[in-house]
């Protein structure tokens, strides 16, 4: 599995936003609803030069919006399932925008089984003897076929 350390600029992501609980994930429905409704938001994703779409992100956040770890075991805070965007744009009505503050992480490939390369992110924090700064970010690269990468913050810059 492929770890590597990065810095995660500022990004800004407009998409549908949910509330996670124990027991209860919102992600599929606001992925279905973001999809059913992408048109409303295609001019304003950012693009490769291929013209594929930058990055989908599947944002997250604790319940304060800081973008502090969510908390009860990673089950509890706040996901946004959307497509990123400029700084400057504008979400239309029933759209949400978060701006991710800048981190340094630690970027991992998922590959397989989403929970092992997420435990995978967790146990590297670990032997490198860092601890998590801030909410785990999902990012798939439509560019490299869909690729998801898994991003880890260790330090807010």
């Amino acid at each position: 599995m492929e770890i590597i350390t990065c810095e995660l600029p500022p990004v800004s992501i407009i998409g549908m936003e949910g509330e996670a609980k124990p027991g209860f994930n919102p992600a599929p429905a606001l992925w279905e609803r973001a999809n059913a409704r992408f048109g409303e938001v295609e001019a304003l994703a950012l693009r490769e030069e291929s013209g594929a779409p930058l990055g989908v992100w599947g944002a997250m956040s604790d319940l304060s919006r800081a973008f502090l770890p969510w908390e009860d075991g990673f089950t509890r805070g706040l996901y946004l399932a959307g497509v990123q965007v400029c700084p400057e744009a504008l979400p239309p009505e029933g759209w949400t925008k978060w701006t991710l503050p800048a981190f340094a992480c630690l970027r991992v490939k998922a590959e397989g089984d989403y929970a092992a390369s997420f435990q995978a992110g967790l146990d590297e924090l670990e032997r490198r003897g860092l601890s998590l700064a801030g909410a785990v970010q999902e990012c798939q690269r439509p560019a490299e076929g869909g690729q998801l990468y898994l991003f880890f913050p260790y330090k807010r810059l």
